[in-house]
């Protein structure tokens, strides 16, 4: 089974962000933040980029599939 790991304390850590700052600056709610940082919630494609940007790095830095074993192009 696939889940998505997230790097997201890491990153209010590092900046000194409570998850309802971050829920502010994205315009989300400090559950929502909760829920996705634990693995409980999977964030859509728009809440993911909207923390990548606001950190200022790629979304592959916050966000990554733990356990995958979907094939890739040369898998063949």
């Amino acid at each position: 089974m696939t889940s998505l790991d997230n790097r997201i304390r890491v990153y209010r850590a590092e900046h000194r962000m409570s998850q309802a700052d971050l829920a502010e600056k994205i315009g989300v709610t400090r559950k929502t933040i909760s829920t996705i940082e634990v693995g409980r919630f999977v964030p859509s494609t728009i809440i993911a980029l909207k923390i990548a940007k606001y950190f200022a790095v790629p979304v592959e830095e916050i966000f990554k599939l733990e356990d995958d074993d979907t094939p890739t192009v040369g898998d063949t």
